[in-house]
């Protein structure tokens, strides 16, 4: 009788994770992003925010595709193909292709690519030739100041001024610049410390001078072989055609078309050609006489 007066604990049922898209595909975050904020997609409908901020909470290489999508929030898959559409006007994504090479071969994968801050066309067309403009940042504490300052933490001996922090700082910063880490950096100032450190910036300005590393050979840039599309009819262009990611027929814009196949000469143009060519032509008669002339001359 005791048993029958347990409850049963409840119990948050088991949601598995969001589905990854096949290797290679899925989403890939934009880089150089602002971190995340509680009004990152303020600017949005309630609806696209709410896809918007679940998209940027996937990692990457997730299934963002709209059936998967659909399966997993509140709206069918014509809402959120509009939903992405206004998303992708507003500056958050952009679809495209993305050559990726391999020890064998190159392969061209699609790409759906997010950014969590609002780009304009300016930056995607840079993105897609690999010149990521950098984002103007208020300016802050180096990463050597913030290393010099916290030093102490790690070895109390080297506790610095202010004023230390500031001349140890381009010493560091050169550490930085040749590749090395601040794990690596704080290895070499804090191990083997004497038992009495009686100067400690000086102890420090020593020390990085004396274990400085070797510079850095830069590698060569790698080429980005990467093509933005149509976020409607999925047809390729260039980024300058592609204004808030759609091409001029998604946009309802008139297209000068060419007629006729490549390399057609425009019809408009024929006659004056046609006269030019003429132009340029021997008469017949004077083509006669010059054939009798030179074949008189060799039976000479």
């Amino acid at each position: 009788m005791a048993a029958g007066q347990f409850s049963a604990v409840p119990s948050t049922p088991y949601e598995p994770p969001h589905p990854m898209a096949d290797p290679g595909y899925g989403k890939r975050s934009a880089p150089d992003q602002r971190a995340r904020g509680e009004r990152d997609f303020a600017h949005l409908p309630p609806r696209e925010a709410a896809v918007a901020a679940y998209i940027d909470r996937l990692p990457d290489g997730a299934d963002i595709s709209v059936k998967t999508l659909a399966k997993w929030l509140p709206y069918g898959q014509c809402a959120l193909r509009t939903a992405l559409n206004r998303i992708q006007a507003a500056g958050h994504l952009r679809r495209g292709s993305e050559c990726v090479a391999t020890d064998e071969v190159l392969l061209w994968v699609t790409r759906t690519f997010f950014s969590r801050t609002a780009r304009d066309d300016e930056w995607w067309a840079a993105f897609s030739r690999g010149d990521v403009p950098q984002e103007a940042r208020r300016l802050t504490r180096s990463r050597a100041f913030v290393l010099l300052a916290a030093l102490g933490r790690t070895a109390p001996a080297l506790s610095l001024s202010a004023a230390d922090c500031v001349s140890l700082e381009p010493q560091v910063s050169e550490w930085f610049e040749r590749g090395a880490t601040e794990a690596q950096t704080l290895h070499a100032l804090t191990r083997g410390l004497p038992a009495v450190v009686h100067h400690a910036a000086s102890l420090v300005r020593r020390r990085l001078l004396d274990k400085l590393p070797p510079e850095r050979i830069d590698q060569a840039p790698r080429t980005v072989l990467r093509t933005l599309e149509c976020g409607m009819c999925r047809a390729p262009g260039s980024p300058e055609a592609l204004r808030d990611g759609l091409c001029a027929r998604c946009r309802n814009e008139t297209v000068d078309t060419p007629t006729g196949p490549p390399g057609a000469v425009p019809t408009d143009g024929v006659q004056e050609r046609m006269a030019a060519v003429r132009a340029g032509l021997v008469p017949r008669q004077d083509r006669t006489g010059r054939a009798r002339g030179s074949m008189a001359r060799a039976r000479r």
